[in-house]
């Protein structure tokens, strides 16, 4: 399993930690460093350490946040759409010269695609009246193709 750089990071401040306090159990101080100072060294390692860390993981979160508040935008536009499409099609189902026909009702941001057949061109334009009144329409795409009368 690879890690992240997160996890790397946590382990390299816990490994420059861990030798920092063994150093200064053994007593071994280099450089003219006194134990104390190798532990305020070791201390101030860790800490600036952590604050990257935390840094990181503050954008990972906020990326998190925001990923999850498109998730909740998309749903919310997918069940407008999908209330819109319901509504039209049971407007259509309603009018006496539509309601036998196969027609089909296509929502993409408030836009109404309808698609089928349409008994003759006055139900083809109260396709689009009803499809109007809905709430939450934008636009009307009517692509009913009549099928008697056209003549």
């Amino acid at each position: 399993m690879k890690s992240t750089p997160i996890q790397r990071r946590i382990t390299t401040v816990l490994a420059t930690t861990a030798a920092a306090f063994a150093l200064a159990a053994c007593g071994q101080a280099s450089d003219e460093m006194t134990v104390g100072q190798h532990v305020d060294q070791a201390i101030e390692n860790t800490q600036s350490a952590a604050a990257s860390v935390s840094q990181d993981m503050g954008g990972a979160i906020d990326q998190a946040r925001q990923a999850t508040s498109d998730m909740a935008d998309t749903a919310t536009a997918a069940a407008a759409d999908a209330t819109i499409t319901a509504q039209v099609s049971a407007a259509l189902a309603a009018d006496d010269s539509l309601k036998a026909l196969q027609i089909d009702v296509d929502t993409k941001a408030g836009h109404v695609t309808m698609t089928g057949p349409a008994p003759d061109a006055a139900a083809r334009e109260r396709a689009t009246v009803l499809a109007r009144a809905v709430d939450g329409v934008v636009a009307v795409d009517n692509r009913l193709v009549v099928t008697q009368g056209a003549g």
